[in-house]
C-alpha cells in the first residue's frame, strides 16, 4: 500500500484499490468485532453492545463463583439460624430460640470475652512491632532487604502447622522452667496465642508500613527540620499523621484476622484447659465450630445463630475502627 495511511482514513475508505490490501480486511474485522476504537469520545466508546457483552463474559465466571461460594451460603446460613435441623432438607422453625440459647450458653459468652481480650492485645502489639520494625528498616540500615524477607516469611506458614510447631516450642520451654503448660493454664494459653499471632502477622503488616513510610514526602521532613523539629516531633507531628492510611489498613487487617483466628487456636491449645465444663481458651470461631458439630438436636441451629452473631460483631467493630481511624487521615 503506497503512502502512509492513518487509521481514520483506512476505516473510511471502501475503494476497490484499498480492498486489495490485506490490512483493509484486518481493520474491517477489528472494527466489526468492536475491538478497534471508533471515532467517539468519552463514555460513547463503551456504548457498543459487543463491548458490553465481552465485559460481561469476563466478569461472569468470577461473579458466579462469588455468588455460589459466598452470597448463597451466607443468606442460607441466616435462614437456617431460625430453624432446628440435623440435615438442611429437614428443618423445624423455632424463631429466635437459637439466638436465645446462644446468649445463654456460658461457653459462647466465655469465648466472646476471651476473643475480645485477645483482639485488643494483638491489635496493639502487632501494629507496634510492625510499625517500629518498618521504621527501622526504612532509615537506611545495611541488609534491610534481607530483614524484610526474614520478617515476612512467617506469614507464609500455614496456621495448623504453625500452631503445632509453637506448641512444641512452648512445651519445651515451659517444661524446662517448671511452669504450667499451655493446655493446663488458661493464662499461658492466652499469651501463647498472642505470641504466635504477633510472630505470624507482624511481618505482613511491616510490609504495609514500609510502603507508607516510603510514600511520606521528604519535603515535609525538610520543612519540619527547618522549623526546629526534633526526631520525636518528626515522628509524632509528621510521620504518624501521614501514616494514618497505612495504620487504618493494618488495624483493619489485624482486627479481622484476630477475630477469625481458628487454625492456630485449634492446633496450639484446642481450647484447653477445661474448667467447670467450659473450655477456657476457645476463641469464638473454634467455639462456633464445636457447637455446630456438637451433640443434640438444636446444636446445629444454635451454632448457626452464633455464627450470625459473630459476623455482626466483627462487622460492627470493623466499621467502627475504620470510621475512627479514617477521621485522622490527612492529605499530603
Amino acid at each position: 500500500m503506497s503512502g502512509r495511511w492513518t487509521m481514520n482514513k483506512l476505516l473510511k475508505l471502501n475503494h476497490d484499490s484499498v480492498k486489495t490490501d490485506p490490512c483493509f480486511y484486518v481493520l474491517r474485522f477489528l472494527r466489526q468485532a468492536g475491538s478497534l476504537p471508533v471515532k467517539k469520545k468519552g463514555k460513547e466508546m463503551f456504548k457498543n453492545p459487543k463491548r458490553k457483552l465481552y465485559a460481561l463474559i469476563f466478569v461472569l465466571p468470577t461473579f458466579a463463583a462469588f455468588v455460589i461460594g459466598f452470597i448463597y451460603p451466607f443468606i442460607r446460613g441466616i435462614y437456617l439460624s431460625f430453624f432446628q435441623f440435623q440435615i438442611v432438607s429437614k428443618t423445624k422453625f423455632v424463631g429466635i430460640n437459637n439466638y436465645l440459647k446462644a446468649f445463654q450458653d456460658d461457653s459462647f459468652l466465655r469465648s466472646f470475652w476471651f476473643t475480645i481480650g485477645f483482639v485488643v492485645v494483638s491489635l496493639i502489639l502487632i501494629n507496634l512491632i510492625a510499625f517500629f520494625v518498618a521504621y527501622g528498616l526504612t532509615i537506611g540500615i545495611r541488609g534491610s532487604n534481607v530483614f524484610r524477607t526474614v520478617f515476612f516469611m512467617p506469614n507464609l506458614v500455614g496456621g495448623i502447622i504453625l500452631g503445632y510447631i509453637w506448641h512444641q516450642i512452648f512445651d519445651g520451654i515451659l517444661r524446662n522452667l517448671d511452669m504450667p503448660s499451655l493446655v493446663t493454664n488458661s493464662d499461658m494459653g492466652f499469651w501463647g496465642l498472642v505470641i504466635l499471632m504477633c510472630w505470624q502477622q507482624a511481618g505482613y503488616m511491616m510490609i504495609i508500613y514500609i510502603a507508607g513510610f516510603q510514600n511520606v514526602p521528604s519535603d515535609l521532613y525538610e520543612a519540619a527540620k527547618i522549623d526546629g523539629a526534633n526526631k520525636g516531633q518528626l515522628l509524632t507531628k509528621v510521620t504518624l499523621p501521614m501514616m494514618m492510611p497505612s495504620i487504618t489498613i493494618c488495624s483493619f487487617l489485624t482486627l479481622t484476622n484476630s477475630f477469625k483466628l481458628f487454625d492456630q487456636n485449634l492446633a496450639l491449645t484446642g481450647g484447653a484447659p477445661l474448667k467447670d465444663g467450659i473450655w477456657t481458651t476457645r476463641m469464638m470461631a473454634l467455639n462456633i465450630y464445636k457447637t455446630f458439630y456438637g451433640e443434640g438436636r438444636s446444636a446445629k441451629g444454635v451454632g448457626q445463630a452464633e455464627g450470625v452473631i459473630f459476623f455482626l460483631i466483627v462487622v460492627a467493630i470493623s466499621l467502627l475502627q475504620l470510621f475512627l481511624t479514617r477521621r485522622k487521615e490527612v492529605q499530603a
